[in-house]
């Protein structure tokens, strides 16, 4: 049995991952670069990159297809366009990326470090307004809440 990280990086066999500065000269050199944002919609409504697109990781195979009630046009039509597919730390745009693979999209990266790493090269976000997110608030966004019950026991 493998662990969540060990199927992540199972996953990057196939996946190239970029950097937060990476993802700014792209977006410089390449307006037509599909941002594609793969957490919860409140997530996503909290901060997001301006621009992005919210296709969240459970619908995402079906929102890449015609004929689904997930479908979502501008994705699928993007099966010929660099994609980065973000999201909170990097982990689930590895599996969103690996999976668009494939699919059969042609130039797919996922953003290493997430939204996260974004905010820590001190990039700009957006909440669901469009109204520019306090970087300090997106600290502490950002910031892991465990609660007790899911920490790993002491016993295992």
């Amino acid at each position: 049995m493998k662990n969540f990280l060990e199927l992540i990086k199972d996953c990057l066999s196939d996946v190239k991952e970029i950097m937060p500065w990476d993802l700014e000269e792209r977006l410089a050199a390449n307006p037509d670069l599909l941002l594609v944002d793969v957490r919860e919609p409140d997530e996503f409504a909290a901060m997001h990159i301006d621009g992005s697109l919210n296709v969240p990781r459970g619908i995402l195979e079906s929102a890449c297809e015609w004929d689904y009630e997930e479908t979502v046009p501008e994705l699928v039509r993007a099966r010929d366009r660099e994609v980065v597919v973000v999201c909170r730390s990097g982990y689930r745009s590895i599996m969103a990326a690996h999976a668009m693979n494939l699919l059969g999209y042609q130039e797919v990266s996922s953003l290493q470090t997430g939204l996260r790493g974004w905010k820590d090269y001190e990039q700009p976000l957006v909440d669901a307004a469009g109204e520019s997110v306090d970087l300090d608030d997106a600290d502490r966004y950002f910031t892991p809440r465990l609660r007790p019950e899911q920490m790993r026991p002491a016993d295992r």
